[in-house]
């Protein structure tokens, strides 16, 4: 991958790389693979406070030589630190993991609050998750507090619905920088993409090539989006893979792959 890839410019003027890594599951491995991936060119990574991995991937940058303003890195607050005056804690939870001064987007990675406290998945005896009443406006607006203090430099949203998103717009002072939600061929969301780039908010794809996830059984249910008959025949009509065409169809969105 070239160093100088293509970027799309947020709302608060950042540049944020076209192509990022996503850093979700094998935790042993994310230090290797996101060392690579810097080496490799990619400037942007994404990782999560729920994934277990920011301190491997902090130990990665600090490998890598790759200047600090050269890499965009995102991660997630998680639903078990959405009352307000426990966000602040959290982001800086997740700096000291990655070694890093500032995040350069700082989403919310649900709109739904689990029970307060340190564990990330509560639940009962039943072995049912444990939620709270927290309203995600009150946790957003805690997180407008990190952009003024420098801590992340944009913050923004994952996993919202158009309804919540509509009602956060109403409500916020900081608009979200970046949406990310998971899109690709057979998830396409066109009227809702639209409705971003109308609002200036940008949209970063996950699972860009279908969610493969075996915790999610879509491989025996619906095998995989790269052998998709119409994405191979529009692939060989046009000297590209199937792969190529599934990434080409969301411009202009950045995406995250994971490894």
């Amino acid at each position: 991958m070239a160093n100088a890839q293509k970027t799309f410019k947020l709302s608060t003027g950042a540049e944020i790389p076209a192509i990022g890594l996503g850093t979700w599951q094998d935790e042993a491995a994310q230090e290797a693979a996101v060392l690579v991936a810097l080496q490799a060119g990619y400037r942007h990574i994404d990782t999560a406070r729920c994934y277990g991995t920011e301190t491997a991937v902090g130990k990665a940058i600090k490998q890598s030589g790759v200047p600090r303003s050269e890499i965009f890195v995102t991660s997630k607050l998680w639903n078990n630190k959405h009352y307000p005056d426990d966000v602040e804690q959290a982001l800086q939870m997740t700096l000291d993991d990655l070694g890093l001064e500032y995040l350069d987007l700082f989403l919310m990675h649900w709109p739904v609050a689990f029970k307060r406290g340190d564990d990330p998945f509560p639940s009962d005896k039943d072995g049912n998750l444990i939620t709270d009443d927290i309203d995600y406006v009150d946790t957003y607006k805690a997180m407008e507090g990190l952009v003024k203090s420098g801590k992340a430099k944009a913050i923004g949203i994952a996993n919202f619905s158009r309804k919540e998103v509509e009602r956060l717009l109403a409500n916020a002072t900081i608009k979200p920088a970046v949406h990310q939600m998971e899109l690709h061929p057979w998830l396409q969301q066109e009227e809702f993409h639209k409705f971003h780039q109308a609002q200036g908010i940008h949209v970063t794809q996950y699972s860009p090539f279908g969610n493969q996830n075996e915790i999610y059984g879509s491989r025996e249910k619906h095998g995989q989006l790269v052998n998709d008959k119409t994405l191979v025949e529009i692939g060989k009509k046009y000297g590209k893979t199937s792969n190529q065409v599934a990434l080409g169809m969301f411009c202009p969105t950045s995406r995250w792959l994971s490894n």
